[in-house]
């Protein structure tokens, strides 16, 4: 079994846990004196590897379990390209309408949008739903117009592992992040969609990860 080493907040929050326990997030920030969305990372750190368990409208709790753990070696050692699913791929002249049909189509979360093969944007069903109920014209205005724009997008490689794509999707908050990687285009570096890693496909691993 190997041990895993977290980082000094990490110890400092298992500290505050085992003291004060049940506790919730924002308590704990307020006693660290920093904010929730900063702790949100090492707080799915710690439930992971099993150290903290959280409880819905209760709080965190603390384990007694030590810190090396097999489950969560074993989701640090999954890399993002064992377990990608395919991309939800559009160009940035399809229409909205276009756009919203090959959504339900493909039965997916978000959509990517590229041009020239690179990475441009993403589009959400929220975005969607956004824009119908603000009027615009579904039939002729093009997804690039209402997508959210690079750099503006959280993005994985293939090589990171499971656990630091677990830690953007969560900082982030967004359902799904693109697999990419690097290529040279017209003579530009440019980022090419190959994949997708998703909530699903992270639940999916520890679902198959528990049953070992």
């Amino acid at each position: 079994m190997i041990h895993i080493e977290f980082t000094g907040r990490q110890n400092k929050i298992v500290e505050i846990v085992q003291e004060n326990q049940p506790i919730t997030s924002q308590e704990i920030a307020a006693m660290l004196k920093l904010t929730r969305a900063t702790l949100r990372p090492d707080l799915a750190i710690l439930t992971m590897s099993g150290v903290l368990d959280a409880r819905p409208k209760v709080g965190y709790f603390y384990t007694g379990k030590p810190h090396a753990n097999l489950l969560a070696q074993s989701v640090k050692n999954t890399k993002v390209r064992d377990i990608m699913s395919l991309p939800t791929v559009v160009t940035e002249d399809m229409s909205v309408y276009n756009a919203i049909v090959t959504m339900f189509l493909e039965d997916t979360g978000s959509i990517y949008v590229v041009a020239k093969e690179g990475l441009a944007g993403v589009v959400s069903r929220k975005d969607f739903l956004k824009n119908a109920i603000g009027g615009v014209d579904i039939n002729k205005v093009p997804v690039a117009m209402i997508m959210t724009r690079m750099p503006n997008i959280a993005t994985v490689y293939p090589e990171e592992s499971i656990l630091e794509a677990a830690e953007k999707i969560t900082s982030h908050e967004v359902d799904s992040l693109p697999v990419v990687e690097k290529v040279m285009i017209d003579h530009k570096a440019k980022l090419k969609v190959i994949g997708k890693i998703s909530k699903s496909n992270i639940t999916r691993l520890f679902v198959e990860l528990c049953k070992e």
